[in-house]
């Protein structure tokens, strides 16, 4: 049926989506157009499918109405004969007992009230035959039923395995984009490492400036030698603003490059 063609396309898909190579955004596509029209197949079977099913109950329910029905047709037959048959046994023992005459006449309606009881019991026998066809004539479209319950399980089978195609499709989009961001972060995380060491390497290079200048002023201090310390300072500033504009510029290249 077309629950089974509907099985062996899914089972394309799902094969097309194994992990051994790496899809690209036309496979994806074409596999969400696959998706998509397997979709609105199941889509147009199940109104059908919601027949069957409301036909199903309904005949579920018949089927039930029928045995309780038969159930409680042989209940009362069952009570009802018993009933009659304590009551004949009553009136025949009670005949034993009465005289001639009035026993002929009791006999009588006895034989009468025997009468109607067989004629009841015929009567709930047919009704007990005809239930018995109905449930011989229900049998068939039962085992029907059960065929297309099969169907219907092998349809919920094929939309749970598009499903988990879908889901795994999405997994996957979603670890290359976590993927991607972890890595933007390490960039920027480097970049601004190498930031902070050519700030102290240029920090350190200030100080040791500074203490070679310190060292000079206190060996030498005439005013030629205070020319120069004023000229080492400015140089030594320069240097620094220079280095403190070009580390942002170095982090930046750097993150461009890769």
């Amino acid at each position: 049926m077309a629950g089974r063609n509907h099985h062996r396309h899914v089972d394309e898909i799902t094969t097309d989506l194994r992990p051994h190579r790496r899809l690209t955004p036309t496979d994806i596509r074409l596999i969400e157009d696959r998706i998509a029209a397997r979709s609105r197949e199941i889509q147009s079977l199940l109104p059908d499918n919601h027949r069957l099913a409301a036909s199903r109950v309904a005949l579920k329910q018949d089927v039930a109405a029928a045995r309780q029905d038969l159930h409680r047709l042989s209940a009362t037959s069952s009570a009802v004969q018993a009933e009659r048959d304590a009551h004949v046994r009553e009136v025949y023992e009670r005949s034993l007992e009465m005289e001639a005459g009035p026993r002929s006449a009791e006999l009588n309606r006895v034989r009468a009230e025997i009468k109607d009881l067989r004629a009841e019991r015929d009567q709930l026998s047919e009704k007990l035959k005809e239930l018995q066809d109905d449930l011989a004539r229900f049998h068939p479209a039962q085992q029907e039923f059960s065929e297309l319950e099969a169907d219907i399980e092998a349809l919920h089978r094929d939309v749970g395995k598009g499903r988990a195609a879908v889901e795994y499709e999405r997994n996957m989009q979603s670890t290359h984009c976590e993927l991607s961001e972890v890595m933007e972060k390490h960039l920027i995380s480097m970049a601004r490492e190498s930031e902070n060491l050519r700030s102290e390497l240029a920090n350190a290079e200030r100080r040791a400036m500074a203490a070679i200048v310190g060292a000079g002023a206190a060996a030498n201090s005439g005013p030629g030698y205070t020319i120069l310390q004023s000229s080492l300072k400015s140089g030594i500033c320069e240097n620094s603003l220079a280095d403190h504009h070009a580390v942002p510029q170095v982090g930046l290249s750097t993150v461009i490059k890769v």
